[in-house]
């Protein structure tokens, strides 16, 4: 029996609109084209080096590496649209080197029979290991395929030299508050199962969505979603959500870390930068971010006892028995009392004199070492246990320091070609002003 064209229509609009009823909100509102993509003007704004790249349809590989969920795969799929090429998408985590060969092989018949472009879009290019990713070498260099990878990892440690000479890195970074807040709004104002809900947010539960979603887009979209299914109606049915129910569509601000990705390492450098720069309040920050989002708290307490001698050392020698104590603390402790101990000692290291004079002493008279700087051992100062070396000088005229006034008697200690060197000088800060004190009073022709 034949079936209606109106009929047909009306079915296929339904099944359509049915589709998209199922997919979540972040997917209905992913941009389509350039125009209507959000954020990354450096990148993609009018003028801009990847706009101009698309417009002119001169495209090469390239790999987007950035936080999740900035538009990293949008872009991508954009770019396909634009240049009407063949696009082919895959993940890391399930393709293998069989599924790129395939993609190859599509990619050499497109141009014998069409001279169609192929792009093959990999996600989470960083999972790759080195066999898969050289099976993309030839073509990627011939030009057979256009190769688009996505990553969170900083590509020059996770992707091999090669494959990486032959595409371009872009940096996309997390969305700014405002784009984060251009596209609250326009999914209030063009999405059609969120403007079925007639949904009002208050300014100060929008600034709160927007701080919540750290740049996040699909946080962004998830919190605006749940948030509007669970708010109560009224009798208007309109649904005005709070700043409750936004936090409990949220639940937890889970930060942007991976414990062994970039951000683990920007922002336990950002953590121990704040220490040494002597800001406590940014480091107790930092060390937030790093505990709600389960770092090893042993990691952080270990990394302090580094700080404490390399940043702080003898202008303030209690801090590394603060720092030793308190990794033993957190290690005999553990998590959730261990962030207690954790704060005391870096609140502590924070606030203490800084020098790192100790630590440029030891570099220095290494790179002595290394140069060939190591005349033999002056005699007075070697061990004597025999009496085959006491008869060959060794230990010979030897002063102990003890037996002189003040303990201490002018003796050179250095080897003859390093005589009168200063490894170590003492700065002006905390029990340091007086350890240099004490040294030039000790070494008049050195410390000066």
């Amino acid at each position: 029996m034949a079936t209606d064209d109106s009929n047909l229509d009306l079915f296929q609009k339904n099944e359509k609109s049915s589709a998209a009823s199922f997919q979540p909100l972040a997917e209905r509102m992913r941009p389509k084209t350039l125009d209507k993509f959000v954020g990354h003007a450096e990148l993609v704004g009018e003028g801009k080096v990847l706009r101009r790249a698309i417009e002119m349809d001169h495209l090469i590989s390239m790999i987007f590496w950035g936080p999740p969920a900035v538009g990293k795969t949008t872009l991508a799929r954009i770019i396909a649209n634009d240049t009407a090429s063949d696009f082919h998408s895959m993940s890391a985590v399930t393709a293998g080197v069989a599924d790129i060969k395939k993609v190859i092989e599509k990619a050499r018949m497109n141009q014998k029979i069409g001279n169609r472009r192929t792009i093959l879009f990999i996600d989470e290019i960083h999972r790759f290991n080195k066999a898969q990713q050289d099976a993309l070498l030839h073509s990627v260099e011939d030009g057979t395929i256009i190769l688009i990878g996505a990553t969170t990892e900083n590509p020059s440690f996770e992707v091999n030299s090669a494959l990486l000479s032959r595409c371009q890195v872009f940096q996309l970074q997390s969305l700014s508050p405002n784009d984060v807040k251009i596209l609250i709004q326009r999914a209030l104002e063009t999405d059609e199962i969120i403007l079925k809900q007639k949904i009002f947010i208050p300014a100060d539960v929008l600034d709160l969505m927007i701080q919540l979603s750290a740049g996040d887009v699909r946080i962004t979209f998830n919190t605006l979603e749940l948030a509007a299914n669970i708010c109560p109606v009224s009798e208007d049915g309109s649904r005005h959500l709070t700043r409750e129910l936004v936090q409990n569509a949220v639940q937890k601000s889970f930060a942007l870390y991976d414990k062994k990705g970039d951000m683990h390492y920007d922002t336990i450098s950002a953590f121990i930068k704040s220490i040494r720069g002597s800001d406590p309040d940014a480091a107790i920050h930092y060390l937030a971010r790093m505990l709600e989002a389960g770092e090893d708290p042993k990691f952080i307490a270990r990394r302090l006892v580094i700080l404490a001698s390399e940043d702080i050392g003898n202008a303030a020698p209690l801090a590394l028995v603060v720092a030793t104590s308190a990794f033993t603390a957190v290690t005999y402790v553990g998590m959730p009392e261990a962030q207690l101990i954790l704060a005391q000692a870096v609140t502590y290291l924070a606030s203490t004199e800084k020098s790192n004079a100790s630590c440029l002493a030891i570099m220095a008279a290494r790179e002595d070492v290394r140069q060939g700087k190591i005349d033999p051992i002056p005699m007075h100062l070697r061990n004597a246990p025999t009496n085959l070396m006491k008869d060959l000088g060794y230990a010979a005229g030897y002063k102990y320091p003890h037996d002189y006034p003040g303990n201490f008697v002018p003796e050179e200690y250095l080897p003859p070609n390093l005589k009168n060197k200063v490894y170590y000088e003492p700065g002006e800060n905390g029990f340091e002003k007086k350890i240099k004190e004490y040294l030039k009073k000790l070494w008049p022709t050195r410390h000066k």
